[in-house]
């Protein structure tokens, strides 16, 4: 089963991942830009999974540049949070 396949699963990968990033010492603003390069290349090349990841996927291509930054942030506070 792919982490994609379940929303719950998505997160609690992607919480794994951003703990694993500021464990190495990388920077927020770094976190960030990665979060986005994921969101662009998701966006373009995975099909959604679930109705979460079809919104996700909808909201990113319909926004600007700026726009798809910020998605990325509130998904990585979404995860630090949880």
């Amino acid at each position: 089963m792919s982490v994609l396949d379940n929303f719950d699963s998505w997160k609690g990968f992607l919480a794994d991942r951003l703990q694993q990033a500021e464990q190495q010492g990388m920077d927020q603003k770094t976190i960030s830009n990665v979060a986005a390069e994921v969101g662009d290349y998701l966006a373009q090349s995975v099909d959604a999974k679930n109705g979460e990841e079809a919104v996700l996927k909808e909201l990113w291509s319909a926004a600007s540049e700026q726009e798809q930054q910020a998605i990325a942030n509130i998904m990585i506070k979404l995860v630090h949070n949880k």
